[in-house]
């Protein structure tokens, strides 16, 4: 099995007193709160979990954030809060705080996020609402994404893609195997409130490599596919034979 790209943590330099947001090299990120700040009672919440943080400043254990929700300004731990890349991949979050954070009413049936593995730090987890009529019926499950030599991913061995992109186009058409289909990323507050009134992108159905019929089609000597990879295809299938969806971490 390959390894995971090794992630590096920057430390930005401290600014005090910062009347602006910090600025990210990665345009694509978001800073999103695990937690209502302060958790004792009586006192006024100055951040709620599952909303998108404004960074003022940043020394690498702790940060200074405003709330999209309450407006207020805090000096939190940086362990308080996830960057979150592509709206899905959640960086540094554990099981239960992926539950916690799908188990918020704003979540609908098919609600999801992928995280790294807690068991297996190679691989990284799936985590998808699965909402019922009755409420105490409402469950969070897990699946492993496991990473082939190549690079490619996969939640079941029969079926591989090449980025964690596309598994989640995939299953974002069909279930196939999943507890529900991937409907939206986890609600992030801010975030999605203020792209509530634009319109849905549609989704473009990309071709998928169904493995049996590329064997099969080998046999009969019609197809493309050179007869090392067609040899290598009917192994792999051979090993993955009677692997399910099953897989939960």
């Amino acid at each position: 099995m390959g390894t995971c790209p090794i992630r590096c943590r920057s430390n930005r330099t401290i600014l005090e007193n910062s009347a602006e947001p910090v600025t990210s090299a990665d345009e694509d990120s978001i800073i999103v709160s695990l937690c209502d700040y302060p958790s004792f009672g009586r006192t006024e919440l100055t951040m709620c979990i599952g909303e998108q943080l404004t960074v003022l400043s940043d020394d690498g254990d702790f940060m200074i954030v405003r709330s999209t929700t309450t407006g207020h300004e805090s000096y939190v731990p940086t362990n308080y809060t996830a960057k979150v890349t592509h709206r899905w991949l959640f960086a540094g979050i554990s099981r239960y705080k992926a539950t916690e954070l799908l188990m918020q009413p704003a979540n609908p049936n098919g609600a999801f996020l992928i995280r790294e593995s807690e068991t297996n730090r190679d691989c990284y987890s799936l985590s998808v609402l699965r909402r019922t009529n009755s409420s105490y019926q409402d469950c969070v499950k897990h699946y492993r994404i496991s990473y082939l030599q190549n690079g490619w991913v996969y939640i079941s061995p029969g079926l591989t893609f090449p980025s964690l992109h596309h598994l989640v186009e995939h299953y974002s058409e069909s279930a196939d195997g999943l507890c529900a289909r991937l409907t939206r990323p986890c609600f992030i507050q801010g975030f999605d409130n203020a792209r509530d009134a634009r319109p849905i992108p549609i989704t473009v159905r990309r071709p998928t490599i169904n493995w049996k019929d590329i064997s099969r089609c080998g046999k009969s000597g019609n197809s493309l596919v050179s007869e090392g990879l067609r040899e290598a295809i009917t192994s792999y299938l051979q090993m993955t034979e009677g692997n399910d969806h099953s897989w939960d971490t």
